[in-house]
């Protein structure tokens, strides 16, 4: 469920398991302690599946998302009405159909839950209707539905997501033609089409429910479908915000490193592997150098120490960016290649996608550590011999 003035709640208690409403819990702490000032753990160590947005890279015309083909599993298991509603909303706003239909299912099993809060009332945590908003009816859950669970589309004020779906000229909680477009705008609000797992976080304060949402979409989706649309973008990208190319360097050599690891994009993150099939991220940047007949150290901490180390602000495409991760200011957690306009590639972690271009200095990333140029280091030259020259 959401909820747009309160700390996050939970779900209906009689659709969420224990460790469901215990996940949601430590949610409602962290986003305490984060609100009183208190310091935890970075966002991105609570999951490493955050995917940030990538602001810097222009590459789709802004049309809608793809939407995936319907299941069989879908078309036997949704009612009519709501897969109908989750497929034209989907359509309208640009949102994947079966995220919206993942949601519906983990909140209400498609308004068919006969627990308290899905048809009239709301739940013990204040949530009501089939996407679980809370309204103002004198529950503990705010009011991000924006107003009374029901009331005349003329009432509605401007606060809150619920709208008039089907101009009825009632905005009503608990109608599923209102509830599910209101929880489509509510998922565009907090980034749907740039981060997936962080708008569902958003949506309901628990990394569970995260990836119970996308489980059931998978399972809605007919075939592979890939629900994060920023992730193709940042794969399939060739231009930056000013409509450039990216990954100029200034070197033949430069050139060639990069090119290299632009061509690795779309592969998976696996621990610990260098290639061909898939790569970590010190794995990428050192077959990208390999790529030349350069040898550089193996993991991030070691290529940080081989140097040399360049100023912020100096960096050029074919360098390498360091972040500190989890770990003690001087080492670094992290590593990926610049390829200019404040843009890298790299390999990062299990759940966050395949390899990619993304800002390197984006809100949320770890710190950055600092830049290394491969290139300039005396054993690189020595190898490359004339090349180098």
């Amino acid at each position: 469920m959401i909820s747009l003035f309160v700390g996050p709640a939970a779900r209906n208690a009689e659709t969420g398991s224990f460790a469901t409403r215990l996940a949601i819990a430590v949610g409602l702490f962290l986003l305490g302690a984060i609100v009183v000032g208190v310091v935890i753990v970075p966002m991105t160590a609570l999951n490493p599946g955050i995917i940030n947005s990538v602001g810097g890279l222009q590459c789709t015309s802004g049309e809608a998302a793809d939407q995936a083909e319907t299941s069989g599993y879908a078309d036997d298991s949704i009612p009519g009405n709501y897969l109908d509603l989750y497929r034209s909303v989907g359509e309208e706003k640009g949102v994947p159909w079966n995220i919206l239909a993942g949601v519906g299912q983990v909140e209400s099993k498609h308004g068919r839950w006969e627990g308290a809060g899905i048809t009239e009332g709301h739940n013990d945590w204040g949530a009501a209707g089939p996407m679980q908003f809370g309204a103002l009816d004198g529950s503990e859950a705010g009011n991000s539905w924006g107003g009374e669970p029901i009331m005349d589309a003329d009432d509605r004020p401007e606060e809150g997501y619920g709208q008039d779906g089907n101009d009825d000229g009632t905005v009503s909680v608990y109608d599923p033609a209102d509830a599910i477009p209101a929880a489509a705008d509510y998922l565009l609000a907090h980034g749907v089409q740039e981060d997936i797992n962080k708008a569902l976080f958003a949506y309901n304060h628990s990394w569970q429910y995260v990836g119970d949402v996308k489980s059931w979409a998978d399972r809605y989706a007919e075939g592979d479908f890939e629900t994060s649309g920023s992730v193709q973008q940042a794969v399939n990208c060739e231009l930056n915000d000013e409509g450039e190319p990216i990954g100029l360097a200034s070197s033949d050599l430069a050139q060639e490193v990069v090119d290299w690891a632009m061509d690795q994009r779309g592969k998976p993150y696996v621990w610990s592997a260098t290639g061909p099939d898939a790569f970590d991220c010190s794995g990428l940047t050192q077959g990208a150098y390999a790529s030349i007949g350069a040898s550089i150290p193996r993991v991030s901490q070691d290529q940080w120490a081989f140097g040399p180390k360049i100023p912020e602000g100096e960096e050029q495409p074919g360098d390498l960016v360091f972040f500190k991760v989890n770990g003690p200011g001087g080492i670094p957690g992290h590593v990926g290649m610049v390829i200019g306009d404040g843009l890298m590639v790299e390999a990062w972690c299990t759940d966050c996608g395949p390899i990619a271009a993304r800002e390197y200095d984006a809100p949320g990333r770890s710190d950055i550590l600092g830049f290394t140029r491969p290139l300039e280091h005396p054993d690189v030259k020595a190898q490359l011999g004339d090349r180098a020259q």
